[in-house]
Parts: C-alpha cells; sequence; structure tokens
C-alpha cells in the first residue's frame, strides 16, 4: 500500500476537470470542477450535522438513496446555502451537465462551496458546462483547484493497493481552510477508487473513515452547511466483488484512511492564517473514544492554538482543554510533553509541572509541525487528533471574508 501521484483520476474510468466559469471574480482562479466516470458506479456520502444544511445537500442525498452515481459536480465561491432559488439552482446545475453528457441527473453528487446567503449566479456556471466538459482529461489537478475557497493550496492524493492479483487504486481531492471543525468540519472531500464493492459497504467503510480523519480535525470550531465527503466505485480493477466485511474490505478500509487521513491533514496544515500544523497524540487512555474526545478538545482550544502560535510552551492550556472535554481521565496521572524536528520537551509529568529549558522549548515549538504528547497512564486506547495555530491572520482573512 503506498502514496501514488495522479489524485482523482488515478482510478480507473475516471476523467476530470476545472475551469473558471465567472462565479469568483478573480478570473486566474477556477471555479468549476467536474468528475466523470465512464461507467455508473456505485457511490456513498456523508455530509455536515449542521442543521443548517445547503440546497445542494439535500439534493445528493436524495440522489444518492439508489447509491449509484456517475458524475460530482462542484463549484467554489458562492456556497448556495440560505440564498434566493438554491435547491431550484442546484437542480439546475445537474441538468445542464446533462446537456452535454448522456447521464441523468440524478447520477450526479452536486454540491458548492463559498459565501452562504447570495443568490448562485446560475447563467454563468450553464454557460460554462460546455469547456468544463471539453476539458475532461486523465489530468487531476484542475479540478482540484477549482473547488479551492481560502486554501492556499490545492490538496490532492492516491494510493495503491493490491486484493489478490489485482492493483486497486483510490484517487481523492479535498478542500478546506476554515470554519474547519469535527463532525465534517468546512469542507469537501470526493474520492473514486477502481475497486468493486457494493454500495452499502462503499458507505460503511467512508462513514468509518471519515470518523477517524476528517471529523479529528479543528481549525476554528465551526461547522458549515455545505460539508460532504462522497465516493464513487467504478469496479473496473477487476477484483473479487467486495459484499462482506471480509480482508479485502478491512484492507479497502485501511486504503482509504490513508488517503483520507493525508487529507485531513492537509486541510489542517492549510488552516487560515496558519504556520504551523498541530498534531494532538493521545494515548494510554481508557478507550479510543475517550483519547479521541480529549485530543479534539486539546486542538480545538482556542487558548492552545494561541500558545503554539507564539512557541509558549503552556502546557496547562492542554490539560485545560482536556478537562472540559467531557472525557474520563485521571489528571494527577497525566504526562505531556511537545515535540517536534527540533527535538522534545517535556513539561508535565503525573499532572505537575516539570523545570524545562525555555530555549529549547521555543526552538521545539518553532517548527511547523508540532506533536503534543499526551500520556494518560489510565488505559491501553490511543487516538490522534488534528490542527493548527490561531494566528492574527486569522482574524484579518475573517474579517473581511464576504467584502
Amino acid at each position: 500500500m503506498q502514496q501514488i501521484t495522479g489524485g482523482i483520476t488515478a482510478p480507473k474510468g475516471f476523467l476530470a476537470s476545472g475551469i473558471h466559469c465567472g462565479i469568483r471574480k478573480n478570473k486566474i482562479k477556477k471555479d468549476l470542477a467536474l468528475v466523470l466516470a465512464e461507467k455508473e458506479c456505485a457511490a456513498a456520502a456523508v455530509f455536515t450535522l449542521n442543521k443548517v444544511k445547503a440546497a445542494p445537500i439535500y439534493i445528493t442525498m436524495r440522489h444518492l438513496e439508489k447509491g449509484k452515481a456517475r458524475a460530482i459536480l462542484a463549484s467554489s465561491g458562492n456556497a448556495n446555502a440560505c440564498a434566493p432559488n438554491d435547491m431550484e439552482n442546484a437542480v439546475k446545475m445537474c441538468k445542464a451537465l446533462t446537456k452535454h453528457i448522456d447521464i441523468n441527473s440524478e447520477d450526479i453528487i452536486v454540491n458548492s462551496t463559498g459565501v452562504i446567503g447570495v443568490e448562485l449566479p446560475i447563467k454563468k456556471i450553464e454557460k460554462g458546462i460546455k469547456d468544463l466538459v471539453s476539458s475532461l482529461s486523465r489530468e487531476s489537478t484542475p479540478a482540484a483547484e477549482a473547488i479551492m475557497t481560502t486554501d492556499l493550496v490545492k490538496k490532492e492524493t492516491a494510493c495503491v493497493f493490491s486484493l489478490g492479483n489485482k492493483k486497486i487504486k483510490i484517487g481523492a481531492m479535498a478542500k478546506g481552510s476554515g470554519m474547519i471543525h469535527p463532525n465534517m468540519a468546512t469542507m469537501l472531500a470526493f474520492l473514486t477508487t477502481d475497486c468493486a464493492i457494493t454500495s452499502e459497504l462503499l458507505h460503511e467503510a467512508l462513514a468509518d473513515s471519515v470518523r477517524r480523519t476528517y471529523n479529528r480535525i479543528s481549525v476554528d470550531g465551526d461547522t458549515s452547511t455545505n460539508d460532504m465527503a462522497a465516493i464513487m466505485a467504478s469496479g473496473l480493477a477487476g477484483n473479487t466483488l467486495i459484499d462482506t466485511k471480509n480482508e479485502d474490505y478491512f484492507t479497502f478500509l485501511k486504503a482509504m484512511d490513508m488517503a483520507n487521513l493525508y487529507l485531513a491533514k492537509e486541510i489542517a496544515r492549510d488552516g487560515e492564517g496558519a504556520s504551523k500544523l498541530i498534531i494532538c497524540q493521545m494515548y494510554n487512555a481508557r478507550s479510543e473514544e475517550t483519547a479521541e474526545t480529549l485530543a479534539k478538545s486539546v486542538v480545538s482550544s482556542s487558548l492552545t492554538k494561541a500558545a503554539i502560535f507564539g512557541a509558549d510552551a503552556n502546557w496547562g492550556r492542554v490539560i485545560c482543554a482536556m478537562g472540559y472535554s467531557g472525557a474520563p481521565f485521571r489528571p494527577d496521572k497525566v504526562d505531556i510533553s511537545f515535540v517536534s524536528a527540533a527535538g522534545k520537551i517535556d513539561v508535565c509529568l503525573v499532572g505537575q509541572g516539570l523545570s524545562f529549558d525555555e530555549t529549547l522549548a521555543k526552538q521545539v515549538l518553532n517548527e511547523k509541525e508540532i506533536i503534543i504528547l499526551v500520556n494518560c497512564h489510565d488505559g491501553n486506547a490511543a487516538a490522534e487528533a488534528y490542527g493548527c495555530d490561531l494566528t492574527y491572520d486569522y482574524v484579518k482573512i475573517n474579517g473581511k471574508y464576504r467584502t
């Protein structure tokens, strides 16, 4: 099992494209993406838990009731959420594509991302669909760029693994930078695979993987209206159909975790205004659920994030965040360390502060990737969560996001 190039089009049976159609004012930024499968695929998706959901979410939920899809159509720059004619415009996006490709409107996974409450410029999308279709190719990058909003870098990956004597590939692309919090952050993630698997097990695998990856990242504590992770499986690799939770299923799940975890970390690393990736490794906890809750509380803590930004080894912020998480642990048993490429600094032993070299601590925390290592000494379970530091630029970006 290894990471490869090729992104969303690495698996057999998929083409992709991305263009600028005019949703975004900046003409050099792409804003309309398409992923097309050459045949009907098993498909599945998971969605935001926000009670306020964008119109495309409801349309896609309805389209995926049969567990099948042929295309993913996504726009950026406008969320089509809580906006005039939002449901109608989401449907129009799908119908516009059917005029240029011989597929049913119900075979399309559709979504948008961007500003909430502003009417989607559907005419621009309808006009751009022809160029979008004519641009389809095996090149994945244009589509990955077209779903970006405040992202500074595109996020795509692919991996290959074996089931029996068949090579299976999973490709993926994602966007996410701000309004990021567990329970589907503000993010879109689209995956493809040439694995033969039933739509029922595809959905179970996706939901399970999302729980361990995208739902363990936090940038700012906000969960948006458009969040979605969706996958299409062409089955063209020729493996024996996965229709039970056998060894092949768990190998497939492990590969999906690999792709999703890579993208989840990239989303956290690219948090709005962020300068550092924070990884909280919680271990020797009572259960995986406990470890996950504790770790997510730490990476979600604004005070912890601010301390990391300032390279301040203020471990009190960490144990404080653990304390209000609601998860069970013994504060008097906790050990805390900060780790990076510059070394390791132990700051807390059995719940008490340690004397440490402030100069070394500064060096450790000035790196671009910081691990907060927490030993609970309360069991044998572990989990990681991912976040970023809180910088001045985050406020600057979001203070003028709409204008």
